[in-house]
């Protein structure tokens, strides 16, 4: 098979109506965090029976198309011997990697981040996909105040997702390019709508001058938010018209999929939302999800660690995950929460 059959295929498989992403790619640090809400320690095995009982989900395929695992997940079995990317391919979702090594400060440029990982990529992604990897992911994050972030951030960011995309495509593993503009902060949506425009148009020039085929990637943004300590927070309609507003004016149609991310969102914030977007069509792209704590969050909690409550948690996850593609189709209901 070519490499552009190969991309082509991986996309068509993720990309399908009514199906969306799981995020389940949480660094060392993170997965701590999530796990100290439930008084669970953080340990290699705990991350293996976590990550084992959400790709086990009996069903979960009818609503997940993709997921997104750490490197640590790629070489982890479940309890019979099966490797977890099997596990996930098994049930008809395609495994992907987070390829990114983390955020830091973008030298000369106070308050801005930059994201590494760039070099040995190439070589790391071959081993990626040994292990069954089809697609990869890298997220930038952008800070937002009145002054930023910077033009110079924006362009920086920009230039590592493009390259990252290159690379990625040349292996025959499919992109998904992640431009997150943060929550955090009393911006208006207003503002975020500006900022958010400012950097997909960045991104995409970015991505054409590296030559990055847009059919052969998905883009994985943030919604346009009122930040979290703004008041009043903006409602839903006015999340759901300049999210939609901004995409139109930045993404070529060539792209064949946006796939969310929560970004801090509850998870009913996060269905909502996607739902009253995709009420706003026809559009361009199918626009559909790719949460991790908005998914997650409802498993973590029933399960708490232990064996017993595997089943419970499970339901949970398939609750959630049918909501969001509900939410998908433009077809979810707040009294289907119930």
């Amino acid at each position: 098979m070519s490499t552009q059959s190969e991309l082509q295929a991986t996309v068509d498989a993720m990309v399908q109506p009514g199906k969306g992403l799981l995020a389940a790619d949480e660094s060392g640090p993170t997965i701590a965090k999530r796990f100290k809400t439930i008084g669970l320690d953080s340990t290699e095995e705990n991350h293996r029976r976590y990550r084992t009982m959400l790709l086990s989900t009996p069903g979960l395929g009818a609503f997940i198309s993709g997921v997104i695992l750490y490197e640590e997940t790629l070489g982890q079995k479940a309890d019979n011997g099966t490797p977890l990317p099997e596990l996930a391919a098994s049930a008809g979702i395609v495994p992907g990697i987070k390829v990114d090594l983390g955020k830091t400060a973008l030298a000369l440029a106070p308050g801005d981040e930059i994201t590494e990982g760039l070099d040995g990529l190439a070589a790391r992604l071959d081993g990626y996909k040994k292990q069954g990897a089809r697609f990869a992911k890298w997220r930038a994050v952008y800070n937002i105040t009145a002054t930023l972030p910077s033009a110079f951030a924006m362009e920086a960011n920009a230039h590592a997702l493009a390259r990252y995309a290159a690379i990625c495509q040349q292996a025959g593993i499919v992109p998904i390019v992640e431009p997150e503009v943060l929550m955090d902060g009393a911006h208006t949506i207003e503002r975020c709508a500006q900022v958010t425009a400012e950097v997909l148009h960045e991104v995409f020039g970015a991505l054409h001058r590296h030559r990055v085929t847009l059919e052969h990637m998905l883009l994985k943004p943030n919604m346009v938010l009122s930040g979290t300590d703004s008041k009043p927070v903006a409602a839903t309609a006015a999340v759901a018209a300049h999210t939609v507003q901004v995409l139109k004016r930045a993404v070529p149609a060539a792209v064949p999929g946006i796939v969310f991310l929560s970004g801090g969102q509850t998870p009913e914030e996060a269905t909502l939302n996607l739902d009253a977007m995709n009420r706003l069509g026809p559009l361009p792209w199918g626009l559909t999800f790719s949460y991790g704590r908005a998914l997650q969050e409802p498993p973590l909690t029933a399960w708490k660690g232990k064996d017993e409550n595997v089943e419970a948690a499970q339901q949970a996850l398939l609750k959630r995950a049918q909501l969001n593609s509900e939410a998908s189709l433009g077809k979810y209901q707040v009294s289907m929460e119930k």
